[in-house]
């Protein structure tokens, strides 16, 4: 592996640290990540300056708010309903004497938010609709801290092609350690990324033991607090393979190099073992602040971002292997993102679709990962190569996402069945 071309994410990319403060648009304000990131923002204002928000619409006061504090120039909204009661919150929120600020709607109001003058963008959407508003910092030239993963795994080729080297910061915490870990060395020396996993609310539990699990207890993630998705995704462990093709992607590591070990304390956030058999890891109690402040801050670091450790005090960490029997979802998502091309995009939409019936009842724990097993099979050969486009990717998530309900409405109707007989 030679050290040329350099990867999407690289910590050797050299920025200036003394060009001022920094010009941020944050996108998914109203979420977790979005909220984390104006709180370190709120503490730093002579280190950062938001200058837009985006958010789906749901939380008007909230984005109002944030719109006040933060004196932003843009609020975007994707929900075109939600703009009058926004208005209405953000006048209780300016008073009569200050103008409001510019507000976009629709789906395309992230995207435009997105390619708007500044120097970051924090990319904290949920979901594969975080794709055009990546491509669209990307092609503007903007250093883009991404927490939106979904983006890069369902749109990969399209990001490589625009992104230059070093232009894309990691926001997750698995990414964010190895990108800090990666500083270490040089990439002809790394012989291996370890992408640690909590393991979820069933750790240890067997496949047969998965299956009357209630969404009550895929909920009660033991070390994190996060949207339902997310956590939803991380007890199939389904988030975990999403990670392994993301770091795949950003780092040009083969996949056969990344491995997933469980670490349930969540303290080691992810290693990189080098060639002469040293390993660096990154550590930190679980708090998101700590990646967010590497996104938009980097190569600075932010004082007191996040949380450390109290070294006084004893403390055990243990790390395990990956039951791949009970947890199949990683193995899968490196079937996937060797396939490349549309299969990321075709696993992610049908994965979204499957926790959405859970949720909501409709699909069984272990269904999640069966389905979209048996989706990404019936995709078949994905379309792949330098011609892929984003209406290919919107097009295998559409076919994705249609397939994987009626997949879930033949479960439910047969467990209905099988109740009943």
């Amino acid at each position: 592996m030679s050290d040329s071309p350099a990867p999407l994410a690289d910590p050797h990319i050299a920025f200036d640290p003394s060009e001022g403060r920094r010009d941020i648009v944050v996108l998914g304000s109203t979420g977790s990540i979005g909220t984390q990131a104006i709180d370190l923002v709120l503490r730093n204002p002579d280190r950062f300056r938001v200058t837009a928000l985006s958010a789906a619409g749901g939380r008007v006061g909230l984005l109002a708010e944030q719109a006040r504090r933060l004196r932003v120039r843009t609020v975007a909204v994707a929900r075109e309903d939600a703009v009058p009661a926004l208005r209405e919150a953000l006048k209780a929120q300016y008073g009569t004497t200050e103008p409001l600020p510019e507000i976009l709607a629709g789906p395309d109001a992230a995207t435009e938010a997105a390619a708007s003058p500044c120097h970051t963008v924090l990319n904290g959407i949920t979901g594969s609709i975080g794709l055009a508003p990546t491509l669209a910092a990307l092609e503007a030239g903007r250093t883009l801290a991404l927490a939106n993963k979904e983006s890069l795994i369902v749109g990969g080729p399209l990001v490589k092609a625009l992104a230059k080297p070093g232009q894309i910061i990691p926001v997750d915490s698995e990414h964010a350690a190895l990108f800090q870990a990666l500083a270490g060395g040089t990439r002809s020396d790394v012989r291996k990324l370890v992408v640690t996993a909590s393991g979820g609310p069933f750790r240890g539990r067997t496949k047969a033991e998965l299956a009357h699990v209630t969404r009550e207890d895929a909920l009660a993630h033991p070390t994190w607090a996060m949207g339902p998705v997310i956590t939803v995704n991380s007890a199939t462990l389904v988030n975990k393979g999403l990670e392994v093709i993301e770091a795949h992607l950003l780092y040009d590591i083969p996949f056969d190099r990344i491995e997933v070990v469980v670490h349930p304390q969540s303290y080691v956030h992810s290693m990189v073992e080098f060639s002469d058999g040293s390993t660096l890891a990154q550590a930190t109690p679980p708090d998101m602040r700590g990646p967010i402040a590497i996104g938009i801050g980097w190569p600075e670091r932010v004082p007191d971002a996040a949380p450390a450790f109290d070294w006084s005090k004893a403390s055990t960490w243990e790390f395990f292997p990956l039951d791949n029997d009970a947890f199949p979802s990683v193995g899968l998502a490196r079937h996937v993102g060797t396939l490349a091309g549309t299969a990321p995009a075709v696993f992610n939409a049908a994965n979204e679709e499957c926790v959405d019936a859970f949720l909501a009842g409709r699909l069984p724990f272990t269904g999640i990962v069966d389905t979209v097993a048996e989706v990404v099979a019936e995709h078949g050969t994905p379309r792949t190569g330098t011609s892929l486009t984003v209406a290919d990717v919107l097009e295998a998530e559409t076919w994705a996402r249609a397939r994987a309900r009626e997949i879930a409405v033949q479960t439910a109707a047969q467990a209905t069945a099988e109740a009943r007989a």
